[in-house]
């Protein structure tokens, strides 16, 4: 995808990260559903940071997760996201940066704190994520830089960040954008409780504005309330050019217009599970804006995430890109 300044725009909510491991007995003692993402307040937030064990802290937040990997792959990557002019919005702005990904958003100058997410990860690799979402929901049009858009091969939009109705005003101004100059629009559905708060809004933004859907199967199945998977595939065929849709260690199944590619897990030593979906949609982004096949995006995009799983956190360690086989740079 020659002509584009950047290879990948990705707009959602801007969290900083604290990875920290635990038991399930913690989990049990604080009603936590494990493997789940809790919504929690600026006290619950204080309390449970207090009690937690000692973690790692990184600008975090599923797709500014897919941006530092893609620009790790090589990618020319930029970020947009609400912070606050806090010591936790500096943390964020300087880590997303020294990850090489160009993040203009200005601060919330007054308001609510920067938004962060307490990572809970067990022995069996499952994360339970508890979010404040402070100042990451103040992203709004105003915020949404067109130019930078428009000079853009790909536009990455996150599903957890459609809540708010100022954020679904910017995720359409920036559809337009990047269709008026020629470019591609891509969704992330994030989480099944995402899709069923705002099934309709979705429903229409994907059928509308988006060029690339990325979605686990209880997510696709959901946002069309459907049964089966193979429906699943059906409907998001007929609605978007090119959906990848996973399914854990089945692997995934690629579909743009007749065809369909299915692609397997990559072997994995599970240690943490956070960010496997920001990995693989991070290879399969960096793949497609490099013209490569399908097959070889689902291949990528499934090696990706195996790496991430193997570590903590959610970003993997130097030297991703020879670890799964990608090699050159995208066409400029």
């Amino acid at each position: 995808m020659s002509g584009a300044q950047f290879d990948i725009a990705g707009i959602g909510n801007a969290i900083v990260d604290v990875v920290a491991r635990t038991d399930d007995h913690f989990l049990t003692r604080r009603d936590m559903r494990k493997g789940g993402m809790a919504l929690i307040d600026a006290i619950e937030a204080i309390e449970l940071y207090s009690a937690m064990p000692p973690g790692q802290e990184s600008s975090g937040g599923s797709v500014a997760n897919t941006c530092a990997v893609a620009a790790m792959l090589g990618a020319r990557v930029a970020y947009l996201g609400k912070v606050a002019a806090d010591q936790l919005g500096g943390v964020f702005g300087h880590d997303i940066t020294a990850a090489g990904v160009h993040f203009p958003t200005e601060p919330l100058a007054e308001g609510a704190p920067t938004a962060r997410c307490l990572i809970l990860v067990t022995p069996d690799g499952q994360r339970t994520m508890n979010t404040f979402l402070g100042a990451a929901v103040a992203f709004g049009e105003d915020d949404v830089d067109t130019d930078l858009i428009a000079a853009s091969a790909v536009t990455y939009l996150e599903g957890y960040l459609f809540d708010p109705p100022a954020a679904q005003a910017a995720f359409r101004l920036a559809a337009r954008a990047a269709h008026a100059a020629g470019r591609q629009v891509a969704l992330s559905l994030s989480d099944p409780f995402c899709v069923d708060r705002h099934r309709h809004a979705f429903r229409a933004l994907v059928r509308e504005e988006v060029d690339i859907l990325f979605a686990n199967e209880a997510e696709v199945t959901s946002l069309y309330e459907v049964n089966s998977f193979d429906e699943a595939i059906a409907a998001a065929r007929h609605d978007v050019k090119l959906a990848a849709l996973t399914r854990s260690e089945a692997g995934s199944v690629i579909v743009a217009g007749n065809e369909m590619v299915q692609a397997k897990a990559a072997p994995a030593h599970v240690v943490d599970t956070t960010g496997a979906g920001d990995a693989y949609a991070a290879g399969f982004l960096v793949a497609h804006t490099r013209g490569l096949d399908l097959a070889e995006c689902g291949r990528i995009a499934s090696a990706a995430a195996a790496d991430v799983v193997g570590q903590l956190g959610a970003r993997p360690a130097p030297g991703l890109a020879a670890r799964i086989g990608l090699s050159g740079q995208a066409p400029r």
